[in-house]
């Protein structure tokens, strides 16, 4: 127990059903269950009859039960518990937020081609999963590192190896972002791959090289810049456009209208990371005015409490909002 928490007025066990699960929840040298104790500023150890939850503030105590409940339910689910899941729970049910923690439930999207299982690690990501399988068109607007393009690929991959589509379509606009395409060497698709990349890594990770080179080498996967899209219908397809922050009005329309039988888009991108020049406009932020209200449509904003990198990513995110908002309000 930690030091000082000896004459805690609340306490709370947890019961356990096996030493297995207290693994699952605990984590090596305990290094899960200190997470969510530093953030609830609460003392938890395993104790006769299960976990001990000790604290001086009643809410913090109730709430760290309630998500240790949660990583129980999720071990006997045989589910994976991250340190990021312990995190994002944790915090969840320090700000009151009971019910999103007890609806949480992580769904299996897709498997990397080595068998690891692609879960939506948030409420977040689990609304925009369920958005993307029930709607035409899915709009995911969101910081870097909310699994919006990973997810997306994930998607369009399990749809694909489930025949429910004959292509995958991967499209960004090669847009500089400080860097000039003249002065990479050589041809044309050799200098626009650099902005691909990002798409080549998670077909690379879901599929398989191998895999991935025979589906191109059969032109059932196409990653390409977004110009090479003019003037195409784009037929039982899963088409993805990542960076869409950076398409201008007049090139999200031409996106969205090569959209035809059986496909299904997602347009995922940041609008706090526009590249385009100061005089243009970006689509992405212009698409929600006009198609809001359109059947077959759906927006999903993602936050950084859907941040599923480094916690470092998150704070930075945090400290440029805060930042913007004083600069704003000067």
């Amino acid at each position: 127990m930690k030091a000082g928490r000896k004459q805690s007025v609340m306490q709370k066990v947890i019961p356990v059903e096996h030493t297995g699960q207290l693994v699952d929840v605990l984590g090596s040298v305990n290094h899960r269950i200190q997470r969510l104790e530093r953030q609830l500023d609460v003392s938890i150890e395993p104790g006769a009859d299960g976990l001990v939850i000790h604290g001086h503030n009643e809410h913090n105590v109730e709430a760290a039960g309630i998500v240790v409940n949660k990583l129980l339910a999720l071990s006997r689910e045989g589910q994976e518990i991250s340190e990021q899941t312990v995190a994002y729970l944790g915090e969840q049910a320090g700000e009151g937020a009971f019910a999103q923690v007890m609806s949480y439930a992580p769904d299996a999207v897709c498997v990397t081609a080595k068998g690891r299982p692609i879960r939506s690690k948030t409420n977040g990501q689990a609304r925009y999963v369920e958005a993307i399988r029930k709607h035409d068109v899915t709009f995911a607007i969101g910081p870097a590192g909310t699994g919006k393009t990973f997810l997306a690929v994930a998607l369009a991959v399990a749809a694909f190896r489930a025949g429910e589509y004959e292509r995958i379509i991967l499209t960004r606009p090669a847009v500089e972002a400080g860097e000039k395409l003249g002065f990479l060497p050589g041809d044309l698709q050799t200098k626009v791959d650099p902005y691909m990349r990002p798409l080549y890594d998670a077909l690379f990770e879901l599929m398989g090289p191998e895999t991935y080179q025979l589906q191109v080498e059969r032109g059932a996967i196409e990653v390409s810049p977004l110009a090479y899209m003019r003037g195409r219908t784009l037929d039982s397809s899963f088409i993805i456009l990542d960076e869409a922050q950076n398409t201008t009005p007049e090139q999200m329309k031409m996106f969205l209208t090569r959209i035809g039988y059986h496909s299904r888009a997602v347009v995922t991108g940041d609008i706090t990371q526009i590249d385009l020049p100061r005089d243009k406009r970006s689509g992405l932020k212009e698409v929600r005015r006009i198609l809001q209200h359109v059947e077959g449509i759906a927006f999903v904003d993602l936050t950084d409490r859907d941040v599923v990198r480094n916690d470092l990513v998150q704070r930075v995110i945090r400290a440029y909002e805060a930042y913007e908002k004083h600069r704003t309000n000067r």
